[in-house]
């Protein structure tokens, strides 16, 4: 097998000056402490997981800096999806800031918790979204359902800026739900620059009663219109253990996709995310 790598996960430290208020929510409470690489690195030997993304969790630049800090030191972490302020106008100056770092290699924005259903296509935020287009930094579309019917107009609006769907738009995986999901998301599929990580299901399944056959047919949709070479492996580390441990989210994965070729395999497991971030893996 080649080189594995979690496209999706997350680090946290309360005692720093970012807004971790989300976490006080009640059903929250199992992750509800400091999550760092010490945590992290047990899981990576036990599966065999090579390398990691960090995928931001703040609307700050300080978390940029404070993880690309950390990175520095960590030969397994290659890669981190910060913050800029996609609606500002000095968002192409932010990004400057970060865009060199060896190891910044996107954007992310918490759209699916903006209060306006539309914030991703507001005239502003598509200035910051060509800004990101002009240095072809990739973006991780982090969406609800509802928001998916937004894909077909930023995959024509910004033709040159690679994005991914985190989480498969967190279809209702519990109630074995499809028709609110599958016609936007078959839609978004059809455009060469959308992407799809296989990540953050468990948390949209039954959390105290899942099974990897409640994910394969909603990772079956996403193989059949993105293919292997647009779909990335993730596990939503440390949020996925309100459902499940590191290594049953990268079982059940490695089992629903178990009869693919050894190539598609690799694909989804490691190369789409070298090729969608731009991480050199030929060491």
């Amino acid at each position: 097998m080649g080189l594995v790598i979690d496209a999706h996960q997350h680090f946290w430290r309360q005692s720093l000056p970012f807004n971790y208020e989300w976490l006080q929510a009640p059903e929250l409470a199992a992750i509800n402490r400091d999550y760092l690489p010490a945590d992290l690195e047990p899981h990576l030997e036990r599966t065999g997981v090579d390398r990691t993304i960090f995928v931001q969790t703040q609307h700050n630049l300080e978390e940029n800096r404070w993880v690309l800090g950390l990175a520095e030191n960590l030969d397994w972490m290659v890669g981190v999806v910060g913050w800029v302020d996609l609606a500002s106008e000095t968002c192409e100056e932010q990004l400057l800031e970060f865009k060199n770092h060896p190891k910044f290699v996107g954007i992310r924005h918490v759209t699916h918790d903006e209060p306006d259903d539309d914030f991703i296509i507001r005239p502003d935020v598509l200035r910051g979204l060509k800004v990101l287009e002009k240095y072809r930094v990739p973006f991780d579309l982090l969406f609800y359902v509802k928001h998916l019917r937004h894909t077909s107009l930023l995959a024509r609006t910004l033709p040159e800026l690679p994005m991914v769907i985190d989480h498969l738009a967190k279809p209702r995986i519990k109630d074995r739900v499809f028709d609110d999901w599958e016609e936007d998301f078959r839609q978004a599929a059809k455009f060469p620059n959308i992407y799809c990580k296989l990540s953050g299901m468990v948390t949209e399944a039954d959390r105290s009663d899942w099974k990897p056959s409640d994910l394969k047919p909603y990772i079956e949709i996403a193989l059949e219109g993105f293919g292997p070479e647009r779909c990335l492996f993730g596990t939503d580390w440390p949020v996925c253990e309100l459902a499940g441990t590191y290594e049953e989210v990268y079982a059940a994965l490695t089992e629903t996709i178990d009869a693919l070729s050894d190539t598609e395999k690799e694909q989804i497991l490691g190369r789409t995310a070298a090729e969608f971030y731009g991480i050199d893996i030929s060491e």
